[in-house]
């Protein structure tokens, strides 16, 4: 019986020791073409380090350096989008401050504009800053990439290195998973451009004005002077009380036996004498409107009454807006309750006294 005969096609040549010496194991193809040319070992050895690699490096590098200015000019393209779409927005703003139906309203609403402008530029620097942020995390990340490749290519064991990065990554997402997890929230919180420095904003556990925004903590203070400072990744949701108008919304409670439609008139007059006059403190924007009744209570009627005024001057348009309306329902001797119950003081059975029935406020 004949030998066994294996296909030209499936044979597998047996490995030049030569070139194995030469080129290793896993030979190039620029060290096989120099072995082929040469016969020599010394030769493509002396072209694979003076050649071969630093070639090899400078297209690793050129190849991080072309990525790298792709995604930071994305970046800076994204970042100039959210800027001309935040100045859009400001100017719209600042335009319906500037025109307005009262003329003894122009040296405020001036004074407004140049708020909402420098508001404006403040969010055109934090979008800037954010995306200076981006670039730098980009251009490190790649560039260590980069590096590693550049490291493997001259025959460094990269095995440990990446075995130790990988154990304190771990170590670092354990023990800093917070911080991190601030500094996300930070990053998104300032290209969502949720709150700036000044507004008035509940953050759940806290709320007042803010006072400085940062990558890990925003800093506010409250009513009473306290200063919280607010991790960011804590911060589940938030109510921005500063963002283009404000409302103050008050229930005014009269008693039962009083004329509804009176008291109505008598409480938008009130509220309409606020519009008309608009003190510094208290800047209405539109006619005030009076909803009708909210509520039936224990011993009173409750009317609701709204007024749309300039963000942050709610509390101080609702404190004018009661004074008001207590002394108008005072003028036009409407009531304004206080609970009130009926008492009963039962006699003495055998008396044959009645029971005596009397009123008292509690």
């Amino acid at each position: 019986m004949g030998p066994f005969l294996v296909p030209p096609l499936l044979a597998q040549a047996a490995p030049d020791p030569g070139l194995s010496a030469a080129c290793g194991d896993a030979p190039g193809v620029v060290c096989r073409l120099v072995f082929e040319w040469t016969g020599s070992e010394t030769a493509p050895r002396v072209v694979e380090w003076i050649v071969a690699k630093p070639l090899k490096v400078i297209l690793v590098l050129a190849a991080a350096y072309v990525l790298n200015r792709l995604i930071r000019r994305a970046i800076r393209h994204l970042v100039d989008r959210l800027i001309a779409k935040r100045e859009e927005e400001a100017r719209t703003r600042q335009e319906e401050a500037v025109t307005g139906w009262n003329a003894a309203l122009s040296e405020r609403r001036r004074a407004k504009a140049l708020l909402l402008a420098d508001q404006a530029a403040r969010s055109r620097q934090r979008a800037q800053a954010l995306g200076t942020v981006l670039r730098s995390l980009t251009s490190a990340v790649l560039y260590s990439l980069a590096t590693l490749i550049v490291l493997a290519e001259f025959g460094v064991n990269l095995g440990p290195l990446i075995a130790g990065a990988g154990i304190a990554g771990i170590a670092l997402g354990f023990g800093a998973q917070t911080l991190v997890r601030d500094f996300l929230s930070g990053l998104f919180m300032l290209a969502e451009d949720q709150y700036g420095v000044g507004d008035v904003v509940d953050l759940g556990e806290a709320s007042g004005v803010v006072e400085e925004i940062r990558l890990r903590t925003t800093r506010l203070r409250d009513v009473n002077g306290t200063v919280w400072f607010v991790p960011n990744g804590e911060i589940r949701r938030v109510a921005n009380k500063s963002q283009q108008w404000a409302r103050a919304v008050l229930d005014v409670e009269v008693a039962y036996n009083a004329d509804l439609e009176a008291a109505t008139r008598v409480i938008k007059a009130a509220a309409d004498s606020i519009w008309e006059e608009q003190p510094e403190e208290a800047t209405v924007l539109e006619e005030p409107q009076v909803w009708g009744v909210e509520s039936l209570g224990d011993s009173s009627v409750a009317i609701r009454l709204v007024l749309k005024v300039e963000p942050g001057e709610q509390w101080a348009a609702a404190r004018l807006a009661r004074r008001r309306i207590k002394d108008a329902l005072d003028a036009a001797g409407i009531e304004i309750p206080f609970p009130q119950r009926t008492v009963w003081l039962r006699g003495d059975p055998g008396s044959g006294s009645r029971p005596d029935s009397r009123e008292a406020a509690c």
